[in-house]
């Protein structure tokens, strides 16, 4: 971080560790603040665009080679990428790439990984080998796992394993070991102040949350403003879910997004767990195949989710918020509502769907 500093005539400029740079001049000092102004602004802008990443997904027949893949993730400047289960090609194409990277246990996979030998062999396999040169930031342990789930009691010894292969491997400090949830986990969450998981959640999540604040981990949030909308349609405008409504409403929101971020953040403080972050593992807005699902309407979200994530919430002003968009490409055999099948920002040709900005 760059700091300014202007006292009569003298500019100093320092960087964390002091001053760097003195410069005196009564013709050159308006000119130089008004430079270093310009570098400042545009760090503070590359230092929100980084903030933001895409998910990665496979659901289809016809998506590009997994190396073709990664350089458009660097040509198009994302800097964020979130694996759905241990791609080894997709990690071969990552190594040297400098982009972050969300890498998954799939629910699939939790059983195998609730006692040590198994969580040791899955480090081994899947983060070892690749830990020099590729930046490995998370271990999502499981997604969208639900109470009532048939692996729903393996989430946490396997959180709690692979934390341990990760820290007998020496890689603790590099990465972070979490869960990722969706928003249903939550039994209340407006007014966002009155967040707070539901019953029924309650007892699965604490000592998750727990696990997460004794390491230092944030928990990772699968946040859709647009199922919120479609499924309350009468309470929910689509400006607001778009980011695009005037002003704030009756408890001081303007957007959707917001709202429920805050609420997951009440929710952990209801818990003790007020010092965890989170992180959206994944938000999008699909183009078609359902109730407000058009280009126009996820061109309009993607663009300002890209540009919101740049800031903070209400309850958390001091932003920029770690986001990654879902999806890279539309997938046609991705499962469920016709929905799931276009929530890419690319084609499978790899050409745009939307006229985005990441750098």
């Amino acid at each position: 971080m760059i700091t300014i500093e202007a006292r009569n005539v003298w500019v100093t400029l320092m960087d964390e560790n002091g001053p760097i740079l003195k410069f005196f001049s009564r013709a050159m000092s308006a000119l130089l603040l008004l430079l270093l102004g310009v570098l400042s602004s545009t760090a503070v802008l590359l230092t929100g665009v980084e903030s933001v990443g895409v998910c990665y997904g496979g659901n289809g027949n016809n998506l590009p080679t997994k190396q073709a893949v990664v350089d458009l993730y660097k040509s198009k400047g994302i800097g964020k990428i979130r694996l759905y289960y241990p791609d080894e090609g997709a990690l071969q194409a990552l190594k040297g790439s400098n982009i972050e990277v969300i890498l998954a246990v799939p629910n699939d996979q939790l059983q195998s990984v609730t006692n040590g030998g198994g969580a040791t062999n899955w480090v081994n396999k899947y983060v070892k080998p690749y830990a020099g040169n590729v930046k490995l930031k998370y271990i999502a342990v499981g997604n969208e796992v639900h109470p009532g789930d048939a692996v729903a009691g393996s989430v946490l010894p396997a959180l709690q394993n692979i934390q341990n292969a990760i820290s007998a491997a020496n890689l603790q400090g590099q990465i972070k070991v979490s869960t990722a949830i969706d928003t249903t986990l939550l039994g209340n969450s407006y007014p966002p102040k009155d967040g707070v998981f539901s019953n029924s959640a309650r007892s699965y999540i604490t000592p998750i949350v727990n696990f997460l604040a004794k390491n230092g981990a944030p928990l990772l949030a699968n946040v859709y403003p647009y199922f919120a909308y479609v499924n309350n349609q009468q309470n929910i405008g689509l400006d607001y879910a778009l980011f695009t409504k005037q002003g704030n409403n009756e408890v001081g929101y303007q957007n959707l997004f917001d709202a429920l971020v805050d609420s997951l953040y009440a929710a952990l403080e209801k818990v003790g767990a007020s010092n965890v972050k989170v992180v959206v593992s994944e938000s999008g807005w699909p183009s078609e195949g359902g109730v407000g699902a058009t280009v126009q309407n996820a061109g309009t979200y993607y663009r300002n989710l890209i540009k919101h994530a740049k800031g903070g919430t209400p309850k958390r002003p001091n932003g920029p918020i770690e986001t990654y968009l879902f999806a890279m490409f539309d997938e046609n055999q991705k499962g469920g509502a016709e929905t799931e099948k276009h929530f890419g920002l690319f084609r499978p040709d790899k050409s745009p769907k939307y006229q985005l900005s990441f750098n």
